[in-house]
């Protein structure tokens, strides 16, 4: 049988990091889907069709990941989709209690949903979306921790 997995997060924008997991998700999973989240509680530098663009773009043409978007509770997307496996990103002790929060109420809503944790490769623990976005505000460099189009992106949204 097929193992499908989501990988939902705001993407915004993606990372080397997030990069790093859905490479290593797919030793573990059949087909994958990034799941870029619409958070009305945060308010985002790109566009949801904007990161949809940047990651399909970064990830090339791989028949086994898929990138798509939903507005809804993130159980109700992965039952429809017919998958069963909720993919997680962790960097450090402090991602967890929120992440174990989140597994539990998603186990709750849907017990034949399983969430997969898998650690970020060491050299992606300290870069988290917000610090990169902070980072290039200010002219920082953020290559290396960015695909390079999203590093280029950066530069365009913020010296507007």
């Amino acid at each position: 049988m097929k193992k499908i997995a989501v990988y939902p997060g705001s993407f915004d924008p993606v990372t080397n990091g997030h990069i790093d997991i859905i490479r290593r998700g797919l030793r573990i999973i059949d087909e994958l889907i990034v799941l870029v989240s619409y958070n009305p509680d945060k308010s985002s530098l790109f566009t949801v069709e904007e990161r949809i663009d940047m990651i399909k773009e970064v990830i090339g043409n791989n028949p086994r990941v898929r990138i798509d978007s939903f507005p809804g509770l993130l159980v109700d997307y992965v039952r429809k989709e017919g998958a069963d496996i909720i993919l997680r990103g962790l960097r450090a002790v402090s991602d967890f209690e929120y992440e174990f929060q989140m597994a539990i109420m998603n186990r709750r809503l849907n017990r034949d949903i399983e969430t997969v944790f898998l650690m970020t490769g060491y050299k992606w623990f300290y870069a988290s979306s917000q610090l990169i976005k902070e980072v290039a505000s200010l002219g920082g460099s953020v290559g290396g921790i960015v695909p390079d189009i999203v590093r280029k992106k950066l530069q365009e949204k913020y010296s507007k």
